[in-house]
């Protein structure tokens, strides 16, 4: 075990001066849609507008979590800044419920109000005459051809269980910071980042499966739709939140954190403890039943 660095707090409540980071990110963000836009549609150039937009995203994320780290190692964040971090960060996390809620919104309205609606004798017969109440179900105007779902108890299964170690992993690095064992620390989060890459693997193995040999597309009508949707949007807050545990990782292997001080930590814990939840319910919902 070895101790690290504990930095005074200010005095005072630390507002950083005006930053060029916010118009940087909004500018990557733009190139990066625009370039996405163009790529799909196979315009000319929609690879480099696109390529430049992670480029410039990439910058900003690297120079302002440098800014923000150099920040709180340099003892500039009181107590009540603290406060402000984590009430923060907590609206954050509401917001992506409210953010996965509209998506679960959409699977329930389509699977329990929408289809056996339709399935009536009265749409039936006005809409859709071969309706039925079933799920999973492309819904009027497919004509795709057969699909399969993806079953449960193959990859869905495997990865629930990856997610649910790394959130074991995650509190027992947790518990190393809180004890002042970096050795802990160090490998946990170094398993948890791992287990969030095998995840992703597994996902991208799943999608290749079900585009090539289930014919589950987002063309696929609702289900195909909802389907990636979903797990897509939750693909993409696993590469977010493995993101940033390797950022708090670098922070550590830098000797950033202490026992008292480490909501940089906790703010990302809090992140992918959430997105576990959030697969828990993906799986049940969308794979099991």
């Amino acid at each position: 075990m070895s101790s690290s660095h504990t930095p005074q707090q200010a005095p005072y409540y630390y507002v950083p001066a005006p930053s060029t980071y916010p118009i940087t990110g909004s500018i990557a963000l733009f190139l990066f849609a625009l370039g996405s836009v163009l790529t799909m549609n196979k315009i000319s150039g929609g690879g480099f507008v696109l390529g430049a937009g992670l480029l410039v995203l990439f910058y900003m994320m690297y120079t302002w979590f440098g800014k923000v780290a150099q920040e709180s190692e340099g003892g500039l964040y009181s107590k009540r800044v603290g406060v402000s971090f984590r009430w923060a960060m907590g609206w954050f996390i509401f917001s992506e419920v409210m953010f996965f809620a509209a998506f679960f919104g959409a699977l329930f309205y389509a699977r329990v109000l929408a289809m056996p609606d339709l399935a009536s004798l009265e749409h039936q017969a006005l809409l859709w005459p071969e309706a039925k109440a079933l799920w999973p179900n492309a819904g009027p105007g497919y004509d795709g051809g057969p699909f399969s779902p993806m079953g449960a108890w193959g990859i869905p299964a495997i990865n629930t269980l990856l997610l649910l170690t790394s959130g074991v992993t995650l509190t027992w690095a947790h518990h190393g910071l809180l004890h002042n064992n970096r050795g802990q620390l160090k490998l946990g989060l170094f398993l948890t980042i791992a287990l969030g890459v095998v995840f992703l693997g597994f996902q991208g193995y799943e999608y290749a499966h079900a585009y090539s040999e289930l014919n589950v597309k987002m063309t696929t009508g609702v289900f195909g739709s909802v389907f990636y949707m979903l797990t897509g949007f939750h693909g993409f807050h696993v590469t977010v939140g493995a993101t940033m545990l390797i950022v708090i990782l670098c922070r550590v292997l830098a000797g950033h954190f202490s026992p008292e001080n480490h909501f940089g930590f906790e703010a990302v814990a809090w992140y992918w403890h959430f997105v576990d939840v959030v697969w828990l319910l993906l799986f049940v919902v969308v794979y099991w039943i």
